[in-house]
């Protein structure tokens, strides 16, 4: 199915805002580390199976690890860190922007889903 440049813009655009990836209007985030299990707003389910959780790991995963390596190349080229130094500064990197980045993971993974295969509604909602 192809999708409008624009749609996917703006579902781009709804998941960085921590925002649904359907309508935009409500948050997905229910309180930290913890996501709604259903859009407030339209109806949409967020978590729909079980091991549905494992694609937003991984886009957590594979974000830290490109992250971890494009600063240690940057400090690399630009700096004159020692290797101890340089070793916390990832270290710390690599603990800290898993745990920040973890709620855009989900809304990454939730927009991805949504362009791909659409998020389904609850029965009660049109």
């Amino acid at each position: 199915m192809k999708r409008d440049p624009r749609t996917i813009l703006n579902t781009l655009s709804n998941c960085l805002k921590l925002r649904c990836p359907v309508c935009g209007r409500a948050s997905i985030v229910e309180r930290p580390f913890n996501l709604k299990h259903i859009c407030s707003a339209c109806g949409v389910i967020f978590k729909r199976e079980e091991g549905f959780f494992v694609g937003a790991i991984m886009a957590n995963v594979v974000a830290t690890e490109v992250f971890i390596l494009l600063v240690y190349f940057a400090c690399v080229l630009f700096t004159n860190l020692s290797d101890g130094a340089m070793l916390t500064i990832l270290f710390v990197i690599g603990v800290s922007f898993p745990l920040a980045f973890y709620h855009h993971a989900w809304a990454l993974w939730l927009g991805m889903d949504h362009l791909i295969e659409g998020l389904s509604r609850t029965p009660s909602r049109p």
